[in-house]
């Protein structure tokens, strides 16, 4: 596993828990970030590699009038300003950061796949939103073996909360019926790496009758601290979740996220 990025030093669980209204328990993050030029930009060139490997950004722009900063913002990124654009860039954040506490507090292996061949970049892409893997023991199948599904939504800038909480946990319970082609579709994308190691490790997990594993969700909700209001959270309900009793449920909070999302696109850019 990679080390962990500097910027999740700034991710701080809180001794607060939340229930919903049927007393499914939620766990309060922090995300205390700080102007830190060293953290943030290399979470930007980290946040960066999830569009476009830094290896490939000239060829990729090759052919085009446009330098490095010009092909990321305009063929890439989702827009700053032009609508969907500012929701999408707060939901691919939402997405990297859950990914990255699933891969690095949970411990399990988070390919990155989803971000780097969208072909329209103020679209979201379909499918579940983080998929993460754990082998019990390396080189061999266990029926201990685990695969966790997370949902991501985000609220950064709005007048007044929201339950984006309830809608990933709406979204999560679609997630088994849609994992054959969230777990073909990374797979997918391995081999077309030429990452047949990982393609194989995806294998493990497609077909659960014949090699039984731990399913796993969870649920998560990412809120800029004006917006973050535990009366509406405690509104959210999982009763009708088909995996309720192996379901995980987050949210995190920061100062003006928004603001530190485009930071972050803008360093990405212009550190390419």
């Amino acid at each position: 596993m990679a080390a962990s990025p500097l910027y999740l030093s700034w991710l701080i669980k809180t001794d607060r828990m939340l229930r919903t209204k049927d007393g499914t328990m939620i766990e309060v993050w922090e995300l205390n970030h700080a102007p830190d030029p060293k953290i943030l930009s290399g979470w930007a060139k980290h946040f960066r590699n999830h569009y476009c490997d830094d290896a490939k950004i000239d060829l990729l722009r090759k052919g085009t009038p446009h330098s490095r900063a010009e092909y990321l913002n305009q063929i890439k990124f989702p827009d700053a300003k032009a609508r969907p654009g500012p929701s999408i860039r707060s939901g691919d954040f939402a997405e990297v950061l859950i990914a990255d506490y699933v891969e690095y507090v949970l411990g399990y292996w988070v390919p990155r796949t989803r971000y780097d061949d969208r072909t329209i970049r103020n679209e979201s892409k379909k499918g579940s939103d983080v998929i993460g893997f754990r082998f019990q023991r390396t080189g061999k199948t266990s029926p201990a073996d685990s695969l966790i599904i997370f949902e991501a939504k985000a609220q950064l800038s709005a007048k007044a909360a929201e339950s984006i909480l309830q809608n990933a946990i709406t979204d999560s319970a679609k997630d088994e019926l849609r994992k054959a082609e969230s777990l073909n579709a990374v797979k997918q994308r391995l081999l077309d790496r030429n990452d047949l190691a990982g393609a194989d490790s995806v294998a493990r997990f497609q077909s659960p009758e014949d090699r039984p594993y731990r399913s796993l969700y969870g649920a998560a909700a990412l809120f800029s601290s004006n917006l973050f209001d535990e009366a509406v959270i405690a509104t959210c309900d999982t009763s009708k979740h088909p995996g309720k009793t192996q379901l995980s449920l987050i949210v995190i909070s920061g100062p003006n996220l928004m603001d530190l999302v485009h930071k972050l696109y803008d360093l990405a850019a212009c550190e390419a």
